[in-house]
């Protein structure tokens, strides 16, 4: 699966898209809540663990919706039976969402994802860090002795660390990676920003040498408002990430690195965005009975 024993892998392009798909979910909300759909899927598996849900269960169900609203969005189970559908006619239309996407993802662990499709989380409440980190927004573009960029609408903690979760599963097989330590090392690795505001890579140069100390107590803070065993399973899972010298540790920072790059290509992609991609590539006057009306009302007003 690897190139060399530095950890490199090749042919990881193939995972872009879905990556990219996964990350809109940090941006896509509908009627039912103010949050993202990513943020509301970290409160539900924070709320799933914390009720004692096995994390493997947890880890695939969590990961099943993600990729099934890739393409859904907020169309999820629930929306689909309060508008009618039965149980297995929303499955049918959950599956054909995913199918969409799934090629990128090792057969047998779409297999395993494919199986959840319909099933829930647990229901509970989650922990006070998960809703502050679903509050707490990331800092942005920084670099030591620059000033930072703000780039607007900022994006949130707990965003971030839902879609790292589900890209570090879909990235284990390729690691040989346990896709539960990848999922829980995603959704904690950033447990101290529930308490500290995140200044980026130029705050943590400015803490100089408290930052070691001030992340492990932090980190120790949030551990312990969770109990036991959970609270081990993600101190293990984060204990194999400080670098890239283990399975969870590649499959954990492949995740990470691609989608901090991806919310960068984000920004870009908005700031450049034009009217003629949203008419030619995205085909905005789409096919259907009124098309032809729709452009010679077009045609008449003037627009392109």
């Amino acid at each position: 699966m690897l190139d060399d024993v530095s950890g490199q892998a090749s042919g990881l392009a193939g995972f872009v898209p879905l990556a990219a798909e996964l990350g809109d979910l940090k941006r896509i909300r509908d009627a039912s809540s103010p949050d993202t759909l990513a943020s509301r899927l970290f409160r539900a598996t924070w709320g799933a663990l914390l009720a004692g849900q096995a994390p493997l269960d947890v880890t695939l169900l969590a990961t099943a919706d993600a990729v099934a609203a890739a393409r859904l969005g907020g169309i999820d189970r629930a929306v689909l039976l309060a508008a009618g559908l039965t149980e297995a006619e929303a499955v049918e239309v959950l599956t054909r969402s995913f199918a969409e996407v799934v090629a990128p993802i090792d057969p047998a662990l779409a297999a395993q994802l494919c199986d959840q499709l319909g099933q829930t989380l647990r229901p509970g409440p989650a922990p006070e860090f998960a809703e502050a980190l679903i509050r707490q927004p990331r800092a942005g573009a920084t670099c030591p002795g620059k000033p930072r960029i703000v780039l607007e609408p900022p994006e949130g903690h707990g965003d971030h660390c839902m879609v790292v979760a589900v890209l570090a599963v879909i990235l284990s097989p390729r690691y040989d990676a346990d896709p539960a330590a990848a999922f829980l090392a995603g959704m904690a690795h950033h447990l101290h920003n529930a308490l500290l505001p995140d200044s980026g890579f130029a705050g943590e140069m400015l803490l100089g040498d408290h930052l070691g100390p001030v992340m492990r107590r932090l980190f120790d803070r949030e551990l312990a408002t969770l109990p036991a065993p959970l609270s081990e399973t993600i101190a293990a899972a984060l204990a194999a990430i400080p670098d890239a010298s283990t399975a969870v540790g590649r499959a954990f920072h492949a995740a990470d690195v691609i989608d901090r790059v991806l919310q960068m290509r984000h920004y870009d992609q908005v700031a450049r965005f034009t009217v003629d991609q949203a008419l030619d590539d995205m085909d905005l006057v789409h096919a259907g009975p009124t098309q032809s009306f729709h452009r010679a009302v077009l045609r008449d007003a003037g627009l392109p």
